[in-house]
């Protein structure tokens, strides 16, 4: 929901890095390293079993694959054996040039906790869709000649590939039954919100839990209807939250042709899902990089620049703790990727699932400091 920020790049898009210590991270030694080992672990067990990415990202470098190797080779079980591993096959490079104030910016992100129903009813009308089969997803820089390169996906008609439908087309074709639907929510904001964030818990009237999986996108591009209504004045920045959203988005209409509905068609982009009935209560969801995501360690990346399972340390004053902002200095670890996380310096926090995480992710909008930890292995 939040805008994106400018970050430090080169005349070729490229990061810019500058070496620091690990000294220069504020905070670093009073982290929990061992739950950052253990959040970055089962990144390196998905790189040495060349596990596939349900988002494609750029190619894990043959150093991170190494450290990978030598992380999953140790019996690390205190915080003491954690943080000495990180300072012996990693580096720290701030993401900005030398000199410079804040580059990045982070927000944040959850897993909702949402109603739904497998069948329709007046209570449950909203339906979530899954995956079309005449929807084709492209790698990275690899769209088809002839079509958009904005584009991360399209259509196969007739033999050739044409730009799938927009969110609005694809809503009114649901509402002709031409879309195949796995579940039903109450209203088209839970959905809507359910596809920013990716995924979703489903509480069933049974009594059972579903989970709404990411299973690909129509390839449009993603637009933040939230920094849409701040800059239209719709809502004031400073009171711009999940819970603002999602008031203004009902209020103003949900029936095609009103207001709120307009708005959330604004973002062309549409996310389908599929339907997992059997997890451990306690997993988090999967991210993009196809392994389950942790509470204040997973973050979101921006795929074309970054490996997934690159540990990065993010400093600033945030809200993650309750409503009034505290120091907030953490290794995290890409493990995800979204369609607005755009840039060197950029990433969305994963907060974890509820009604709680929610509160708290829908207040992160803030500048942060970030750096990169990159493989002592690459120099040699």
């Amino acid at each position: 929901m939040a805008g994106n920020r400018a970050n430090a790049a080169d005349a070729t898009g490229r990061p810019i890095l500058t070496r620091i210590d690990f000294d220069d991270l504020a905070g670093f030694a009073d982290d929990d390293h061992l739950d950052a080992f253990a959040a970055w672990r089962r990144s390196a067990e998905a790189i040495v079993a060349g596990a596939k990415s349900s988002r494609q990202g750029v190619a894990i470098p043959a150093s991170l694959a190494e450290v990978a190797r030598i992380g999953l080779a140790l019996d690390i079980e205190s915080p003491q054996e954690a943080r000495d591993f990180f300072l012996s096959h990693f580096r720290p490079y701030r993401i900005r040039p030398e000199g410079e104030g804040r580059a990045g910016f982070v927000t944040g992100y959850y897993e909702p906790l949402l109603r739904g129903a497998i069948e329709p009813s007046p209570e449950f009308s909203a339906p979530v869709l899954a995956r079309p089969a005449d929807l084709v997803g492209f790698a990275l820089g690899e769209t088809p000649p002839g079509l958009d390169p904005s584009l991360s996906a399209a259509r196969l008609r007739d033999c050739r590939l044409e730009p799938y439908p927009d969110r609005a087309a694809i809503e009114t074709a649901a509402e002709r039954g031409a879309m195949l639907t796995i579940l039903w929510l109450e209203d088209p904001v839970e959905l809507f919100l359910a596809q920013v964030q990716g995924s979703a818990r489903v509480a069933l009237p049974d009594g059972r839990l579903a989970r709404l999986v990411y299973d690909g996108r129509n390839g449009q591009p993603y637009t933040s209807i939230g920094r849409t209504l701040i800059e239209e004045g719709e809502i004031a920045e400073s009171a711009m939250s999940l819970a603002a959203l999602k008031g203004w988005l009902r209020a103003n209409g949900q029936r095609q042709g009103d207001r709120g509905r307009q708005v959330m068609q604004r973002n062309r982009s549409y996310v389908f899902f599929k339907l997992e009935q059997n997890f451990a209560a306690n997993a988090g969801p999967t991210g993009g990089a196809g392994i389950a995501l942790a509470p204040l360690r997973s973050i979101a990346i921006d795929r074309r620049l970054w490996p997934y399972g690159a540990p990065f340390w993010i400093e600033a004053n945030l809200p993650w703790r309750g409503p009034s902002a505290t120091p907030f200095g953490r290794l995290m670890i890409a493990q995800d990727t979204g369609s607005a996380i755009l840039g060197a310096a950029r990433a969305d926090i994963f907060f974890g699932s509820g009604d709680e995480a929610g509160a708290r992710a829908g207040d992160i909008r803030h500048d942060a400091d970030f750096a990169i930890l990159t493989p002592r292995e690459a120099d040699t």
